[in-house]
């Protein structure tokens, strides 16, 4: 409990440490800028920017409201594409414990196997509290570790296929999720939300109708004979 209380103060400390150094970045720049830049106000100066071109007419003005779709399609995909984050973190995570390459088991003082320190840390972000080393076999593991093992060996490759088993059950859920995502987005195109005009997505649905009209025609032409 102590090493987890010291690494959150850690991070936080951080942080914190950060943001203060990009807010006392920022001001300092600010401050230099009201001391050094020229001053040397003018109407032009004053005047609304719109692309260099001078302003005409009011800004009140109405938008095309296919802008606010297209707005909101993206806004909707891309808060779904922010998904992907977390779950690269849980995969690359369990991918770790998963190589054969990293440490993750190793052997005390008293010649018992247990959890190294960077292993403890991964199985902590990935939500484990306390994590311990169990020298059982899980029972969704048995017939994946071989039982003439020794004690070490057995709780290495515990370790493993069960960083194996959390990084396949890792791809199911986001294949299902993106398939899920991929769904809408084919319900979307087909809607021709799309299409910036929606007279080519109306022509596209017509010829799509005529072309299963004929086809239709043409199988009951076939079974008529």
């Amino acid at each position: 409990m102590g090493s987890a209380l010291d690494t959150s103060i850690g991070i936080v400390a951080y942080l914190a440490l950060f943001a203060g150094f990009g807010i006392v970045f920022l001001f300092v720049n600010l401050l230099v800028g009201k001391f050094v830049r020229a001053d040397n106000p003018s109407p032009e100066k004053g005047e609304i920017y719109e692309c260099g071109e001078p302003t005409i007419g009011s800004s009140f003005v109405q938008f095309d409201l296919r802008f606010y779709v297209v707005a909101l399609l993206f806004i909707i995909f891309d808060v779904e594409v922010a998904f992907f984050f977390p779950w690269a973190t849980v995969y690359g995570k369990a991918m770790n414990l998963a190589d054969p390459k990293f440490a993750a088991v190793a052997t005390t003082a008293d010649g018992k196997p247990a959890l190294t320190t960077d292993a403890r840390d991964l199985y902590r972000e990935l939500g484990v509290v306390n994590p311990q080393l169990s020298s059982a076999v899980p029972p969704s593991l048995e017939g994946r570790i071989a039982s003439d093992l020794n004690e070490l060996s057995r709780s290495r490759e515990i370790v493993r296929q069960g960083a194996r088993q959390l990084a396949g059950f890792t791809l199911i859920d986001i294949a299902v999720f993106f398939g899920i995502l991929m769904v809408g987005f084919a319900y979307v195109w087909r809607r021709g939300d799309l299409d910036w005009v929606r007279a080519v997505s109306e022509q596209r649905a017509a010829e799509r109708g005529k072309r299963e009209t004929s086809a239709r025609r043409e199988s009951a032409s076939v079974l008529s004979a």
